[in-house]
């Protein structure tokens, strides 16, 4: 494990880098921005591009990605043997990558989409696209070889099962390389994730009911399932939640007033019905708010880096979410209000 040398120049570091991110105070300057081309400046200042807007969303979002990862592994980077959870961590850069190139393959796209550089934890060798076979055999994704000949049989084919799956190693991964870390190192980032996949199935579960009318066996089918753990409540299993909320009528406030996740649900109206975006941005919020207090809570602890992870991710979001907001005319306020971000 790391010593105690390395761990106080990370968390100087990580504090430095933070410091100048669009979180917490700094925030607020997001709000008086009016178009795309003044988030750009904000960013990157002298580095900004001179692009008309319309070429210049995709062109910013992938700018703002890549420098979210480039600082991301500044931190990872820092540690002599950086421990296999953060390098897991980051590697979900890898994981967002691997589902566009299937997405890509799966609609007969010769061309790559755009990636994000990771260095020394990339896997995937994604020159050989969209050749799998060559890209993926001898790593850890192999396990998908089959589906994805599968789909790529069929022309039109969904990848959501795919996804599904990929989200389900990820996680898994993921978790079984929190309990290599002693105790001490890991109860914040243990408890976020915790929280986070709870979260994130049950956000699955509104959306494959809501735009897909899906059922709730076919909903099931699509959490990601980890090993249970135990919290306050005793030994739970991360889909509990969502699985819970199968059986609730999507039009009925009194059948949610009771499920754990209500407070995120959106207010009930008069034709009310539960509103997977609103519950994914406020749920969003909630994990933001909650690795923001766990960063600065153990200041040598593992979880500084891990809960640094978080919050530059939650970044990115914000930022490629503000950024698509002016490219339709939004002014920054309003989409920050959307977000539940104001």
């Amino acid at each position: 494990m790391p010593g105690s040398g390395e761990r106080a120049y990370v968390y100087a570091k990580a504090c430095g880098i933070t410091g100048k991110s669009f979180i917490g105070k700094n925030r607020s300057r997001l709000t008086g921005l009016t178009r795309l081309s003044e988030l750009d400046r904000l960013i990157f200042g002298t580095d900004a591009r001179d692009l008309p807007e319309r070429e210049l969303l995709p062109d910013l979002e992938r700018r703002i990605i890549n420098r979210n990862a480039k600082q991301i592994i500044t931190i990872v980077n820092s540690f002599r043997t950086p421990p296999e959870l953060l390098a897991r961590m980051v590697r979900d850069f890898e994981y967002t990558d691997l589902k566009r190139a299937i997405n890509a393959a799966a609609s007969g796209e010769p061309a790559l989409p755009e990636r994000t550089e990771i260095g020394r934890f990339a896997a995937i060798d994604f020159s050989a696209y969209p050749h799998f076979d060559k890209m993926l055999t001898g790593t850890e994704f192999e396990f998908i070889l089959g589906d994805i000949g599968d789909l790529r049989s069929r022309s039109g084919g969904s990848t959501a099962r795919i996804q599904s799956k990929l989200d389900r190693h990820y996680y898994t991964g993921l978790w079984n390389s929190l309990y290599k870390l002693a105790p001490s190192d890991r109860s914040s980032i243990e408890r976020i994730l915790a929280e986070e996949l709870s979260l994130r199935n049950a956000a699955w579960a509104l959306r494959m009911r809501t735009y897909y009318g899906m059922s709730a066996e076919q909903t099931r089918e699509y959490l990601v399932c980890i090993p249970a753990h135990k919290n306050a409540h005793g030994v739970v299993s991360p889909a509990d939640d969502a699985i819970a909320s199968l059986t609730m009528a999507l039009d009925s406030p009194a059948d949610w007033a009771r499920w754990r996740w209500v407070k995120f649900l959106n207010r009930p109206g008069e034709h009310w019905t539960a509103d997977p975006r609103h519950f994914q941005n406020t749920a969003a919020q909630y994990l933001y708010r909650l690795a923001r207090h766990s960063f600065r809570r153990k200041p040598f602890s593992l979880d500084t880096a891990a809960c640094f992870i978080k919050l530059k991710l939650y970044e990115e979001d914000l930022l490629t979410s503000v950024a698509e907001g002016l490219s339709m005319g939004m002014g920054a306020k309003e989409i920050l209000a959307m977000l539940e971000a104001a």
